[in-house]
């Protein structure tokens, strides 16, 4: 069962394809572009320009300029890496991740200095996905050093704080996140085409949201700062602003579309779970959820299940760094759950779309009711791994760690429990 679900994971990622879902939503006949029910007549504007950040910033760039004609739009692709062969109209610019480096604020200083002229006669197109907050980044204050930047981001991804809660500090300190690059591109027409990977009702959140209104406020920023305990640098302990919102006149012209989200790898991982023959639930009651809590109540849930089953469930979950190991939330999931069901016949797997699992080279990993035997064979103790946040050298050490590489995709973690 445990291969079933590595190879289950490698074929949803597979089905998961940033070009083939624009492809499907995306039309451009005769000088018109169709965007769902929305129409565009690219002859009323004098330019067309690109905006693409994220992890998935290349295939959606890609298919964007192959679906309007190759050439015919100009822009800036922000990215983890560029790719084997650029095209000529976009300009490509690397970012640091998980932490903002110097690409990700030169990424920032040429898209406001690209897209801050553009006047009512420019049709701006964004594409964002995950991981755009800290490939592109500009602090809020000119004054803030880079060091100061990159710690802020290492205590928000160490402290246990969810996506929302994470980007909504980051919203707050940024001049480009928040609506503030949809402000900075005003009065232009825009159109963000995203790919999500946060939870369901959360758009504004994909990438700290560029060009989105905020929903979140100071008072929430203020709040998440003091729950967690942080310790901001020295730079950023001064008053927090409010970032633009719903209604203000920056967002008259803009419109925004969904394309791929966490639901859309639920619905593959399913089916591909009903074709082996597994009775299947989906549950995504825990998304949010500290890591410990949720493994135990899907764990509980599937005990109760009629063999053979298994739980489909996604997003993320919340997973303090306690030690200075190798690894990642979706590892540290699977560990866990090794040394729950020692000795069961259940299997379960936890891998993150973007192909990479916190500070490691994995996406995810696989454990079953024989791991913890073969780990006490190999002299590996799994609790030990696990307090030191060390969980992919343990599933290293047992050829259970399923590396598949950066995917240029991300919806969210995938889980599968199975009970054979």
């Amino acid at each position: 069962m445990k291969t079933e679900l590595a190879a289950m994971f490698r074929e949803t990622l597979a089905r998961l394809d940033p070009a083939a879902r624009m492809a499907e939503r995306i039309y451009c006949e005769h000088g018109v572009l169709s965007i769902g029910e929305d129409l565009y007549d690219l002859s009323a504007y004098e330019r067309l320009q690109v905006i693409a950040i994220g992890k998935a910033a290349v295939p959606m760039a890609d298919a964007f300029d192959q679906l309007v004609g190759r050439g015919r739009a100009t822009g800036i692709v922000v990215a983890p890496h560029a790719p084997e062969s650029p095209l000529r109209n976009f300009r490509y610019i690397e970012g640091g991740h998980p932490c903002p480096d110097e690409g990700s604020v030169r990424a920032a200083r040429a898209v406001v200095e690209m897209v801050g002229p553009a006047g009512k006669e420019s049709f701006i197109v964004f594409l964002i996905s995950g991981g755009g907050s800290a490939l592109f980044e500009a602090p809020l204050w000119e004054d803030v050093p880079l060091e100061g930047c990159r710690r802020l981001y290492e205590i928000l991804v160490t402290c246990g704080a969810n996506i929302y809660e994470m980007n909504t500090v980051r919203k707050h300190f940024s001049a480009v996140k928040g609506g503030h690059l949809a402000a900075a591109a005003w009065p232009a027409r825009q159109v963000t085409l995203y790919i999500s990977d946060v939870p369901e009702g959360r758009d504004s959140t994909v990438a700290s949201g560029p060009t989105m209104p905020d929903e979140s406020t100071a008072a929430e920023c203020r709040e998440i700062i003091a729950r967690y305990k942080m310790d901001l640098p020295e730079s950023y302990q001064r008053g927090i602003p409010e970032t633009p919102k719903s209604g203000e006149g920056y967002f008259d012209h803009s419109r925004y579309h969904l394309l791929m989200s966490n639901r859309d790898g639920l619905e593959i991982l399913a089916d591909l779970a009903r074709q082996r023959g597994w009775r299947v639930e989906v549950d995504t009651s825990c998304d949010d959820w500290p890591l410990e809590k949720a493994a135990d109540y899907l764990l509980s849930r599937l005990r109760r299940l009629r063999a053979p089953a298994c739980i489909v469930t996604g997003g993320e979950l919340s997973c303090p760094v306690t030690g200075n190991g190798i690894g990642g939330r979706n590892q540290a999931f699977a560990l866990y759950c090794a040394t729950k069901i020692a000795g069961e016949r259940l299997a379960v797997f936890s891998g993150g779309t973007d192909g990479l699992d916190g500070n490691s080279p994995a996406a995810g990993a696989s454990a079953d009711g024989e791991t913890c035997a073969r780990a006490a064979a190999a002299n590996l103790d799994p609790r030990d791994f696990y307090e030191r946040s060390d969980s992919y050298t343990f599933f290293d050490k047992l050829g259970d760690a399923i590396v598949t590489g950066p995917t240029g995709n991300n919806v969210r973690d995938l889980r599968v429990l199975v009970k054979g």
